[in-house]
Order: C-alpha cells, then sequence, then structure tokens
C-alpha cells in the first residue's frame, strides 16, 4: 500500500538517514526541530519497520531503538543480523561481519533479535 508522504515522516526519516547510530524514540523527539506528538513519533517509526525502512533493535532494559541499516545487503536481512551496545557511551551501531551462532538440533529460527554488549572499539 503507497503511503502518504508528510512533514513528519520526512523529518524523522532525515534524521535517521543522518544518524550514525540507532536512535530512541525521545531521542527522536529531541532532535527534531518540529513540534511533534510521542504518539505520531512511535506510529511513523513503526510504519517504516513495517515497509522495512528501518529495524527495531530491543535493548536489554526494554528500550526500544531505531535505525537505518546502511550496511545491510538486502531489507530482509535487517531483522538477522546482530547489534552491538557500547556501555560507556550508549551507542547501539549494526555489526558489519556476520555474527555465527547455532542452535540445537530440533530448532529453527525465523527470527533473531540480537544485541551484544560490551565496549565499543571507539571507547577502548
Amino acid at each position: 500500500m503507497q503511503r502518504r508522504n508528510t512533514p513528519t515522516k520526512e523529518a524523522v526519516l532525515n534524521l535517521l538517514l543522518h544518524s550514525k547510530k540507532a536512535l530512541s524514540q525521545d531521542a527522536i523527539e529531541r532532535q527534531l526541530d518540529i513540534d511533534i506528538n510521542r504518539a505520531t513519533i512511535y506510529r511513523v517509526l513503526n510504519r517504516f519497520c513495517e515497509d522495512e525502512l528501518v529495524h527495531k533493535i530491543i535493548a536489554e532494559d526494554g528500550k526500544q531503538y531505531f535505525a537505518l541499516c546502511k550496511k545491510c545487503e538486502k531489507p530482509k536481512a535487517m531483522q538477522y543480523h546482530f547489534h552491538f551496545r557500547c556501555l560507556s557511551c550508549d551507542t547501539i551501531e549494526c555489526l558489519e561481519t556476520p555474527v555465527h551462532y547455532s542452535v540445537p538440533n530440533g530448532y529453527e529460527v525465523h527470527n533473531a533479535n540480537c544485541l551484544l554488549t560490551g565496549t565499543c572499539n571507539e571507547c577502548l
């Protein structure tokens, strides 16, 4: 379904396009220079997820972050890669190289929301 383009959608997408890290809803709200309510931002972000423009990363504390994955080769791959959260600078980023994992026999993975935490190479 074709979605209507609005100033809100353009502003949120532009912010994500120029961000080097995943952003939470409250970070997006703080950085936008237009007056937008929280529910509208969540609605826009969730539609972007549905349309596979962005992907959602859920941190260990349950907080949601959103990112355009510039390193993903194809949209469907967005849900199958790992992210890294730096505990020093609180940056969440997509990992460029694959992280390999295995599951026991008899299990089939259909989706993965994988977040590794530690210290990034900038903070080391």
